[in-house]
C-alpha cells in the first residue's frame, strides 16, 4: 500500500483528474484524505503559543536552538554543505558539533532562513512543521495496521497532543529532538510496508525513513531502533506459519525459506538507510571518542539520580523547571490522563478483536509497560546491563517512546464501531468527535509557553552567543585535549565589544619580532591563512581552536595557497589549544578543519547508497510504466 493522502470525492473531468493521470504514468499517485486534512488543521491548535511575539527563551534547550541554528548558519554560507565545526562554540574555540549530532532540523531550518526570516521566526516553524508532520506520519502508519480511519486519526490527534509532546517543545524546546519524532511511526510504517509489501519501494520507504530518523536526532535513532528490531522480528513471525504446525522436516525448512524470504526486503532497507547515513554515522561512531563526554555524563546528568516516581505518572501537575534530584521535579512525567483511560478501553478491543488486530494492540500495550518498568528505580540494574544511560540519559526520557506505543493503543479503541451494526456510521463518527473534542479538552491547559520577547543576552549574534555561553555554561563542549573547560576567552572579548576577529591566533603568544600578516579574508569558519615573517629563527604561535581530528596546519610560500608540505600540531594546555613551530624565513600558514578518512569513507558510502536508491526507483517506475502501459492496450 502507498503512503498517500486523499479527498473522498469525485474529480471527474477536473484538472485535478488529469494531473492524476498524468503522475500516474510515473507511478506517482495522488490522493487527499478528508481524515487527514482535517488532523493536520486541528494540530495547528497546537502551535497557539508560537504565534505571539517573542520567543519561549526561557525553555530548556530554547537558547541551544537558535544559536545552533546561528553557527549552522554562518558554516554553510561560508561554503560548507555538510558543517561539522561550530567555530564560536567553547568562548570561540570551537566545537565538532554536527560530527556528532543529527543535523536534519537545521537543514530545514536553514532553507527557510535563506528565505530571508530571522532565525527565532526559523527555529519556530521547524517545531512547528515537525509537531503537524508527526501527527500525519502516526495517521498513515495507524491507517495501514488497523485499515480504519477513525482509528488513526485519533491515533495521530493523541501522539499531538499528548503531554510529554508538549513538554518536549514548550518546557524543553528539544529542537532536533521534536522534529525527529515523526519518524518513529514513520519508521514502523515502512518496515511494516517492507514486510507485507515486499516491493521496491517499500524497502525504499525503509531506507528513507531510516536514514532520516538517524540523520535528525541519532539519539533517538538508537532509542529506538531496538523497538524497530522487536517490531519487525513480531511482523515476520506473525505473518508466517508457526514452526509448531509444520509436521515434517521439509515443511520446517520451507518455513525458514519463507521467513528469510520476507526479512530480506527488511534487511536490504536497514542496510541502504545505513549506507545514506555513512556521512554521519561513520565519523560519529569511530570519532566520538575525541569529544569529552563526562561533562553531560556525571554531576547533574547522573541518571540515577532522575528515576520517575509512580504518582508522577498520573499527576496532572504541570512546570517549565528541571528535573531535580529525588521526586520533586519541575516538570511533569505525566502520561495524560486520556491516553491512560483509552488504554484501558483497548482491553475491550483486544477482547473484541476486530479485523484481527489484537496481536497489534497486545504488541504496543506490552511495549508500554515495559517501558514503564524501566522508569522506576528497581530496574537500575538493566540500566546497568544495558547502559541505557548512554541512550537515554534520564530514565524520564523514555516518555519518547509512550507517546507511539499510547497513541496506537488510544486510536484502536475507535475499532470497537466494527460491533456496531445499525446505525454504525453516524454514531462512530459521534464517538470520534468526543473522543477527539475530549484530547483538545485534557490537553489545553498545557498549551501554553513562557514567551519572552527579547532575551537577556540581546539579539542574536556572536555577543549574545558568549553571554549565553557565560551565563549558562552551556554550548561550552570540550574534546579530549583539553585538560579544563574555558570559562572565557580573548576572542570572547572581542565579540562581546562588538569588534570584528580576523584571526583566531593567540597574539599573546607571538614574539615581538615575528611579523605576521592579516588581512580581513584571513579567518574562515573552517580555518585561517596568514602570511609570516620570521627573521631571526624558528617561532611558535597558538591558535585559539580546540584540537580535534580533521585540523591540520600547512606551510605555503608568501601569498600563495600552494601547499608546501605539512606541519605537526602540538597541544597548549590546558584548553587544548592548537599550537604551531614556524620554521624561519618568509611564509604562509594555513589552518584548515579538513575530512579525515573515517569522513571521506562515511560520504562515498552515501553517495554510493544515494544512486543505489535513485537506480532502484528509476527500475520500479519504468517496469510499473511498462505494465500500465500493457493495460491500456
Amino acid at each position: 500500500m502507498q503512503p498517500a493522502i486523499s479527498i473522498n470525492r469525485s474529480t471527474d473531468g477536473s484538472g485535478l483528474d488529469a494531473l492524476r493521470r498524468v503522475l500516474a504514468r510515473v507511478g506517482v499517485q495522488i490522493t487527499v484524505d478528508r481524515y487527514a486534512a482535517a488532523l493536520a488543521v486541528i494540530s495547528l491548535l497546537a502551535l497557539g503559543p508560537m504565534l505571539q511575539a517573542g520567543y519561549f527563551w526561557g525553555a530548556h534547550d530554547a537558547r541551544h536552538a537558535v544559536y545552533f541554528q546561528f553557527e549552522f548558519d554562518r558554516v554553510f554560507r561560508d561554503g560548507v554543505w555538510y558543517p561539522r565545526w561550530f567555530p564560536d562554540m567553547t568562548y570561540g574555540y570551537g566545537y565538532p558539533l554536527f560530527n556528532i549530532y543529527g543535523p536534519l532540523a537545521f537543514y530545514v531550518g536553514e532553507v527557510i532562513h535563506l528565505i530571508g526570516l530571522d532565525f527565532v521566526t526559523t527555529v519556530k516553524i521547524v517545531f512547528a512543521l515537525g509537531w503537524v508532520l508527526s501527527g500525519l506520519a502516526m495517521y498513515g502508519f495507524v491507517k495501514r495496521i488497523f485499515e480504519n480511519r477513525r482509528a488513526a486519526f485519533l491515533a495521530g490527534l493523541l501522539f499531538v497532543f499528548m503531554p510529554y509532546h508538549l513538554i518536549d517543545i514548550y518546557v524543553r524546546a528539544a529542537f532536533a529532538e521534536s522534529f525527529a519524532l515523526m519518524f518513529l511511526p514513520l519508521t514502523l510504517w515502512a518496515f511494516y510496508n517492507a514486510v507485507h509489501d515486499r516491493n521496491v519501494r517499500s524497502v525504499l520507504f525503509v531506507a528513507f525513513a531510516y536514514a532520516g530518523m538517524v540523520f535528525a536526532h541519532n539519539g533517538i535513532a538508537l532509542l529506538f531502533s531496538p523497538v524497530l528490531a522487536v517490531w519487525i522480528l513480531f511482523l515476520l513471525l506473525r505473518e508466517s506459519r508457526r514452526f509448531s504446525e509444520c509436521s515434517s522436516f521439509d515443511e520446517t525448512s520451507l518455513q525458514v525459506r519463507d521467513l528469510l524470504r520476507r526479512a530480506l526486503p527488511t534487511i536490504a532497507g536497514g542496510l541502504l538507510g545505513l549506507g545514506l547515513t555513512g556521512i554521519f554515522l561513520l565519523p560519529l561512531v569511530l570519532e566520538y571518542r575525541y569529544v569529552n563526554v563526562a561533562q553531560w555524563t556525571q554531576n547533574y546528568y547522573n541518571y540515577q539520580d532522575h528515576f520517575v516516581e509512580v504518582f508522577q505518572l498520573f499527576s496532572p501537575f504541570w512546570g517549565f523547571g528541571i528535573s531535580n534530584l529525588g521526586p520533586v521535579d519541575g516538570l511533569s512525567f505525566q502520561l495524560g490522563l486520556v491516553p491512560v483511560i483509552l488504554a484501558f478501553f483497548s482491553l475491550f478491543v483486544i477482547a473484541k478483536n476486530p479485523h484481527r488486530t489484537r496481536a497489534y494492540i497486545l504488541f504496543f500495550l506490552a511495549l508500554t509497560l515495559v517501558i514503564l518498568l524501566l522508569m522506576f528505580e528497581f530496574s537500575l540494574p538493566a540500566w546497568r546491563a544495558f547502559s541505557l544511560a548512554s541512550v537515554a540519559q534520564f530514565p524520564w526520557r523514555l516518555l519518547t517512546l509512550t507517546l507511539v506505543s499510547l497513541s496506537v493503543v488510544g486510536g484502536s479503541v475507535m475499532l470497537l464501531e466494527n460491533s456496531i451494526s445499525n446505525f454504525e456510521f453516524r454514531i462512530s463518527n459521534f464517538s470520534l468527535i468526543a473522543l477527539s473534542a475530549l484530547v483538545l479538552l485534557a490537553s489545553y491547559p498545557y498549551i501554553t509557553a513562557q514567551i519572552i520577547l527579547e532575551p537577556k543576552e540581546g539579539p542574536v549574534g556572536l555577543a549574545g552567543l558568549m553571554a549565553f555561553e557565560n551565563s549558562a555554561n552551556e554550548m561550552t563542549g570540550t574534546t579530549v585535549y583539553a585538560q579544563e573547560q574555558p570559562t572565557w576567552s580573548p576572542l570572547a572579548d572581542n565579540y562581546m565589544a562588538g569588534k570584528r576577529v580576523n584571526s583566531k591566533i593567540d597574539f599573546s603568544t607571538v614574539p615581538d619580532w615575528l611579523f605576521i600578516r592579516v588581512t580581513r579574508d584571513s579567518l574562515r569558519t573552517t580555518g585561517e591563512r596568514v602570511d609570516y615573517n620570521a627573521p631571526n629563527g624558528d617561532a611558535t604561535i597558538v591558535f585559539n581552536v580546540q584540537m580535534y581530528p580533521g585540523w591540520r596546519v600547512y606551510l605555503t610560500p608568501s601569498r600563495s595557497n600552494e601547499i608546501v608540505r605539512e606541519l605537526p600540531i602540538q597541544i597548549e594546555p590546558p584548553y587544548g589549544r592548537i599550537k604551531v613551530t614556524l620554521p624561519q624565513g618568509e611564509h604562509g600558514i594555513w589552518l584548515r578543519f579538513e575530512d579525515t578518512p573515517p569522513r571521506t569513507l562515511g560520504t562515498i558510502i552515501s553517495g554510493i547508497s544515494l544512486l543505489i536508491a535513485l537506480a532502484l526507483w528509476v527500475w520500479d517506475w519504468r517496469s510499473r510504466a511498462r505494465t500500465l502501459e500493457r493495460s491500456n492496450v
